[in-house]
């Protein structure tokens, strides 16, 4: 026989049984799931994932950023804009 339709039955099985399980217990097992979940979440907020600390001496390095101001090394160039005259001519209009 092909092993590939014994390990789909195999599956078939398989999920036909988590189902079975789902369609029973289906809202303990949430709520199983959902205090679980909480648990390693207060574990992990506490440290759980940290290493522990090694037998022997070690120096803590601590990183740090230093941040210092500098002057510009260059000044900035120049504005330079074409400026336009205006004449009037009496009669309140702007002659270009």
């Amino acid at each position: 026989m092909n092993p590939n339709l014994e390990m789909l039955k195999l599956l078939d099985h398989f999920f036909n049984v988590l189902d079975g399980l789902i369609e029973d217990y289906g809202v303990y097992l949430c709520l199983v799931f959902v205090w679980l979940s909480l648990a390693v979440i207060g574990w992990v907020l506490n440290g759980g994932l940290r290493r522990k600390p090694s037998s022997g001496n070690s120096a803590t390095v601590v990183p740090g950023i230093i941040i210092t101001m500098q002057p510009p090394t260059q000044s900035p160039p120049p504005i330079i804009g074409i400026g336009v005259e205006q004449t009037w001519d009496g009669d309140d209009e702007i002659m270009d």
